[in-house]
C-alpha cells in the first residue's frame, strides 16, 4: 500500500490575498496559544494544547497569495508510543484561483495512515481547516483553541 498523506480542500469567494492573510493568522484559526511569528519565511513558532500536544514549526515557503509551507522541527504527543510522530513532516497550504472562487488545498505531508495519531490528527485537521480556517476566511471569525489559563503558583 502506498503512503497517503492527509489532504483536504475547500473553495471560497474571497481573493487569494484574503485567504493567504487568514492562513497566516494562525492564532485566529488554530490556537490562541501560538508563540512566535507566523507570517514570514524563516520564522518559527510553537503550538501547544494542554499536556497533549506541543510542536515547534518553521515556515519554509511563503509565497504571498499562493503558498505557505511549514516544517515541524520538534513534536510531542502524550497519547502515542512514538511521541515525535510529526517531526520532519511538512504542512502545506496551496491557494489557487478557480474561476471566480479561491481554492485552498491543505496537505500534511508525512501524516500517513501508518502513524498512530493519523485518525485523531486527521479529524482535528479536518475541523481546523474545513471549520475554523474556512470560517475565519468567510466570516472574519475562526474557532481556535482558546488561550489556556495558567495556574498561579503560590509562593512560599
Amino acid at each position: 500500500m502506498q503512503d497517503q498523506d492527509f489532504t483536504t480542500s475547500f473553495a471560497v469567494d474571497q481573493t487569494p490575498e484574503e485567504v493567504f492573510h487568514a492562513i497566516n493568522n494562525v492564532r485566529g484559526w488554530w490556537s490562541e496559544d501560538i508563540e512566535g511569528s507566523t507570517d514570514k519565511r524563516g520564522a518559527e513558532f510553537t503550538y501547544g494544547y494542554q499536556d497533549v500536544h506541543r510542536c515547534r514549526i518553521k515556515i519554509i515557503e511563503f509565497v504571498p497569495g499562493t503558498k505557505v509551507v511549514w516544517r515541524v522541527l520538534e513534536n510531542y504527543f502524550s497519547f502515542t508510543e512514538d511521541r515525535t510522530e510529526w517531526k520532519g513532516t511538512e504542512v502545506s497550504f496551496e491557494i489557487a484561483r478557480k474561476g471566480n472562487r479561491t481554492e485552498v488545498r491543505f496537505a500534511h505531508l508525512g501524516l500517513v495512515p501508518e502513524y498512530e495519531c493519523f485518525d485523531v490528527c486527521s479529524n482535528a485537521w479536518g475541523s481546523y481547516i474545513n471549520g475554523s480556517l474556512r470560517s475565519l476566511i468567510t466570516t472574519g471569525k475562526g474557532r481556535p483553541n482558546p488561550k489556556e489559563k495558567r495556574r498561579a503558583v503560590a509562593a512560599g
